[in-house]
Order: structure tokens, then sequence, then C-alpha cells
């Protein structure tokens, strides 16, 4: 089996990622940067993030296990203390795949066929950079609101735990082929209504995004990558048909994985 290990830039994540390397290869195990089996995340979830980002081209060749050696690790299965027996989990045994959807977000730009392709194993945000957000969502074609605001989130089942739960979104079980529209501080008065909740959509429901003003600078945050567009037509998400895969060597509930990040274990 070919892996490779992806770290964050400090001294604990680089010492666990040099004596994984050197253990996995002295089970005859090839590191591979290029064509890798098993990409593995020493750090949290944005190195996780990073990871996913990097070789989101070999989705179908690759799965994904991940180390926490952060604050939060919501994403990684295994904590420095259970390495060694990580390594001979990977290099004795074959692992489980559970796979997780992805959203699929297109932006369009006015006047132009051609549009700008992300996936996201998280979530897609929208702001501007100095104005109220004003949109037009259109759900399966049809005009659903006018929303007016700080900005709109859409998430998939596993990004729900992320900037969606700080924003008051729902938590979903990744096993639901969804994704969640949340609103950011909506404007909501006798002149201007929005729905005011998350909304839940199956995955085959499209939600586009129609900006009002299109001289307006956005802001789009796809996981932990922002960038800034001008003149957008539309923004189209949907749940990707591409799923990330994740390498599971034992039993980690979802929900016990919500728990133990979210959850004191003091109890009353």
């Amino acid at each position: 089996m070919r892996f490779t290990i992806l770290s964050r830039d400090d001294n604990k994540s680089e010492v666990i990622k040099a004596r994984m390397k050197q253990y996995l290869n002295d089970f005859s195990l090839e590191y591979d940067e290029e064509k890798p089996d098993l990409v593995i995340s020493v750090g949290g979830d944005g190195t996780f993030l990073e990871a996913f980002h990097t070789y989101r081209h070999r989705l179908k060749d690759t799965a994904f296990i991940g180390v926490h050696t952060g604050h939060l690790g919501f994403y990684a299965d295994w904590v420095p203390e259970e390495v060694e027996k990580l390594i001979i989990e990977i290099a004795k045994k074959p692992f489980e795949v559970v796979e997780y959807p992805l959203l699929d977000v297109k932006i369009h730009p006015i006047g132009d066929e051609s549009y700008t392709s992300f996936l996201a194993l998280n979530e897609v945000s929208v702001k501007c950079a100095d104005a109220t957000v004003a949109m037009d969502v259109h759900i399966k074609g049809a005009h659903f609101e006018r929303f007016r605001g700080d900005g709109l989130c859409v998430s998939t089942p596993s990004g729900s735990t992320a900037y969606n739960k700080a924003l008051g979104g729902a938590i979903l079980h990744p096993s639901l082929n969804a994704m969640q529209i949340t609103e950011m501080a909506s404007i909501n008065n006798r002149v201007y209504r929005t729905i005011g909740s998350p909304l839940i959509l199956p995955s085959h429901h499209v939600c586009e995004l129609l900006p009002i003003y299109h001289n307006r600078k956005f802001m789009i945050t796809v996981d932990h990558r922002t960038e800034e567009y001008n003149n957008i037509d539309r923004i189209e998400c949907r749940v990707s048909d591409e799923k990330i895969r994740f390498a599971r060597f034992r039993a980690f509930p979802f929900w016990k994985r919500v728990h133990d990040s979210f959850i004191s274990d003091e109890t009353t």
C-alpha cells in the first residue's frame, strides 16, 4: 500500500509524521506523495481540510485518516498516544471505507459560459467585503426568497458541525445525502423578510444564489480558503456525485464524535 502524510507545521506534529513514516516504511509500505492509497493527516481539522483539497483529484482511489494534535479534531479518529497502535493497524489490517457527502460549488460570472468549480468538505460561505449581502435564493429553479443580511452558508452534513453550527444550524448525520443553507444575521422587518431558519435540501435539489447588485465584491470561502469575486451571475450549490472516503480501523460513531468534540464528560 502507498501512503503519504501531511502535517501541521509544528514540532509535535512533525515528530509524529517522521515517526509514522519511518515505521510504516519498516513495514514495507511505500511512501508516495503522488498517488497515495492512504493520506494521513497529522494536526487539526485545518490540516485535514488541506489534505482533502491537496488530493481531491484522487477521491476515488484515496482514503483519509487523521491524527489529532490540535485543539479540535473532529475529523481525526486517533490521538498521539495511539500512534503505535495505528501504525500496526495500517500495516497489518485492511481498513473499512466510510463515505461522506461533499458539496459541489460552481461560481458563474456574468456574460461568460465558463465557471469556477470547487468541492467542499465543510461548507461554502458568501459575504460582501463592504456591504450587506443581497441575494435571491432559488431552489430547484424556483425563487424561494430574497435574502438581505451578513451572508449565507451552505454546508455538508459533516460540515454541519463547523461554521454552520456556530450560525445556529442543525447538526446532520453524514449518512444523509443532503446539504444545509444557513443565514448569517438576516434582516427581517416589515419590508424585508426571510425564512429565518436553516433549510435542509436533499441531493436532487439544487440551490442557486443570485446577487441583486452585480457590482458588489463578494468574499467566498470554500472550507478554509477565501477569495474575492466581482460580477457574479450566480453561485450554484448541489450535493456532489463524489464523496470523501475515510479509512476506519475501528468503530467511531458519529454522535460519539459530536459528543466528544462539543460536550463535557462531566455529569451532574
